[in-house]
């Protein structure tokens, strides 16, 4: 299934989990589908473009990419290829593709900092 982690970041004392989330960092088609209805209108989803193939939504449900068929016309999306990016920032490591792309939980906390 799809997992979900949240973060609260801000320049004051935060007690609460809040209502909505801001912000929606959506790694592939099934965490974009599973999480979008609970942001609200305005709010920012960064898509890791490297992972919304053809069948990769197809297999969520997607008939057509929500990237371009204006479903989310009420956000600011950010396409970034979160995959891309965290395996070339790593590549001087002696480090697999595998385990690279296993950071880019890490790279995507980088970027919203």
């Amino acid at each position: 299934g799809v997992s979900s982690f949240q973060l609260h970041f801000a320049d004051h004392d935060i007690l609460t989990p809040g209502d909505a989330p801001n912000v929606l960092v959506a790694m592939n088609p099934a965490a974009l589908k599973a999480n979008v209805g609970d942001l609200p209108r305005g709010a920012e989803i960064i898509v890791n473009t490297d992972e919304f193939t053809k069948r990769a939504m197809q297999k969520v449900g997607y008939d057509s990419s929500p990237l371009d068929d204006g479903s989310l016309d009420g956000y600011n999306v950010h396409p970034v290829p979160l995959t891309t990016l965290t395996v070339e920032a790593l590549k001087d490591f002696d480090l697999s593709r595998k385990e690279a792309e296993r950071s880019k939980n890490m790279f995507a906390l980088g970027l919203l900092s």
